[in-house]
């Protein structure tokens, strides 16, 4: 089936398809694409010809080339039709509120644990063998939030749209887990990208959580130290169902003693982070 006339392209990782939709709306549709990293030769040729008929694209900042597809941002704009716009959406990763939590991928070893795909800094270092402390004081739960915000701050010279301002008083609401962001976070960039598109800035509310699927935990050193009023929960939410903590802590710990090389690379990579936590 062809999409109608005047429908946009929002391309990126697994945000993507929640910023997709606080933008689509009847006046302004939007096609759904898969993840930029699960495409396949077939959905590259396919994400151009889609991109030929379409009158705007959102996109992540992707390489070109990347995975040896035709997929970087440069080379998807360069398939829209003259004068069709362009906007630049950051990665959106935030670190305050689950600063105890990282996401690593290598390329050259596998990276993903069993049950969620999210490594905690504290079983990290037990597992290389230099334990850390259990919570961070406040001071240091706010160092690493800043230096999230820089990180946004710096990605943001290449896109164009700002989000760093968001998280001046992190709320829960906006993070679900150190890489995926709630509506509190969606629904005002949604607004951004619409202005950019000279559209009125009236994001569309799904009326559900998007990007919901996986929660990490709460914790209450950290909900403390935001002085937030947000009820604390130890354990994961995966797909609405309690995942407990102590289960994730015995699987991840299992999985780092099968693959020691991943370990000891993490440890190197999170030199910086470490350090807080020491």
């Amino acid at each position: 089936m062809q999409p109608s006339a005047g429908y946009g392209v929002v391309v990126g990782n697994c945000q993507a398809e929640s910023v997709r939709l606080v933008i689509d709306s009847p006046e302004m549709p939007t096609i759904r694409t898969r993840a930029v990293h699960e495409m396949t030769a077939d959905d590259a040729r396919d994400l151009h010809e889609l991109l030929r008929g379409a009158s705007f694209l959102v996109s992540q900042p992707i390489r070109d080339d990347y995975h040896d597809l035709p997929l970087g941002t440069a080379q998807l704009r360069a398939s829209l039709p003259s004068g069709a716009p362009t906007v630049v959406v950051p990665v959106i990763r935030f670190a305050g509120l689950h600063p105890f939590q990282v996401a690593i991928r290598m390329h050259d070893l596998e990276y993903e644990p069993p049950l969620v795909g999210y490594h905690d800094v504290r079983l990290l270092a037990e597992a290389a063998g230099s334990p850390v402390r259990a919570r961070l004081p406040r001071e240091k739960i706010r160092a690493i939030a800043d230096e999230s915000v820089g990180e946004l701050a710096r990605r943001e010279q290449h896109t164009d749209i700002r989000v760093s301002d968001l998280f001046a008083s992190p709320r829960f609401a906006q993070m679900r887990t150190i890489n995926h962001p709630g509506n509190a976070v969606f629904l005002p960039v949604g607004e951004r990208i619409l202005r950019a598109l000279g559209r009125r800035p009236e994001p569309t509310d799904p009326g559900r959580p998007i990007l919901s699927s996986v929660r990490a935990p709460r914790e209450d050193w950290v909900i403390e130290a935001w002085g937030s009023d947000a009820a604390p929960h130890h354990d994961w939410l995966v797909n609405g169902d309690p995942l407990p903590a102590a289960q994730v802590r015995e699987a991840h710990l299992a999985w780092y003693a099968e693959h020691p090389a991943f370990v000891e690379a993490a440890a190197r990579r999170l030199v910086p982070l470490l350090a807080q936590w020491a």
